[in-house]
């Protein structure tokens, strides 16, 4: 039995994994506006509760960069206070299990290739839309994430005025429309026409994202995953009408897109990083 983590910006959720399968999990706001220790102390409290005397090991995904080799995150996304934080050495001397920690979007990439939509594909890009725009990297049937782990920060390119992420991620609908893209997706799904049009930009936007994504890795498969990606099939027409833009017609011809269907997939991809032992790259 693992514990696999998901440490998001919103909420921490832990899993007891076993062969793949979820058997019991939680859901915790994310300390987000806690000092450093009490945050830590609340993490290490939410794990205690669902240790049992089977689990022999933890896997963490964190949305941060890290030095995966010192298991140390850096800047964590909405935890302010968690600077420079020596995640894995924290855990294992508390719990005296080993540690394994990665890039949340490397988590997600990492599950749907082990136990979701990417099981039998050697190339693939699993791709997070949320608050922001992450992705993860599978090259040759391995986790990739560089240096750092942030070789899949594709939403940080420049675009437009901003970046990818600023159109690709929830802020676009914030920052341009001062609404969610929860509540356009209601509207959306009732036939506003308004509502419609918004989703068909965001499509558009999308496009030029994933002709980054065929640039930089021209991969077999992505796989959209993330609160966003459930409204799919109000922006998915324009996204692939945008794509057809890429210069290269067989790449595009050639390339799978699929929707995740597991929302606990970055959990089971935390896991996985103990299970498979990943700790260095």
């Amino acid at each position: 039995m693992i514990l696999g983590i998901d440490l998001g910006g919103t909420n921490i959720r832990i899993g007891r994994v076993a062969k793949g399968v979820i058997v019991d999990k939680i859901s915790k706001p994310s300390p987000s506006e806690l000092p450093l220790e009490e945050s830590l102390e609340y993490l290490k409290d939410a794990i205690r509760n669902m240790l049992a005397d089977h689990v022999t090991g933890i896997g963490i995904g964190v949305p941060s960069v890290l030095d995966i080799s010192r298991g140390i995150v850096y800047n964590v996304t909405n935890i302010p206070s968690w600077e420079e934080v020596y995640l894995r050495d924290i855990l294992q001397k508390e719990f005296q299990l080993p540690v394994y920690i990665n890039n949340d979007s490397n988590c997600f990439a990492l599950g749907e290739k082990e136990y979701g939509l990417g099981r039998g594909y050697k190339d693939l890009i699993g791709v997070t839309l949320g608050t922001g725009v992450g992705a993860g990297v599978v090259i040759n049937h391995n986790l990739y994430g560089g240096r750092n782990t942030d070789a899949g920060e594709i939403g940080c390119l420049p675009y437009l005025d901003a970046t990818l992420e600023d159109y690709c991620g929830s802020n676009f609908f914030i920052s341009h429309y001062h609404t969610t893209g929860k509540d356009l997706a209601a509207k959306a799904n009732e036939g506003h026409t308004s509502a419609l049009k918004i989703w068909d930009e965001f499509g558009m936007h999308m496009g030029k994202l994933m002709q980054a994504i065929l640039y930089v890795y021209d991969p077999q498969l992505i796989i959209l995953g993330g609160g966003i990606a459930d409204a799919y099939r109000f922006f998915g027409k324009n996204m692939k009408e945008t794509m057809q833009q890429f210069p290269y017609p067989e790449t595009v011809k050639n390339i799978e897109i699929k929707v995740s269907e597991n929302a606990d997939i970055s959990m089971l991809g935390a896991a996985a990083l103990v299970s498979k032992q990943i700790s260095t790259y």
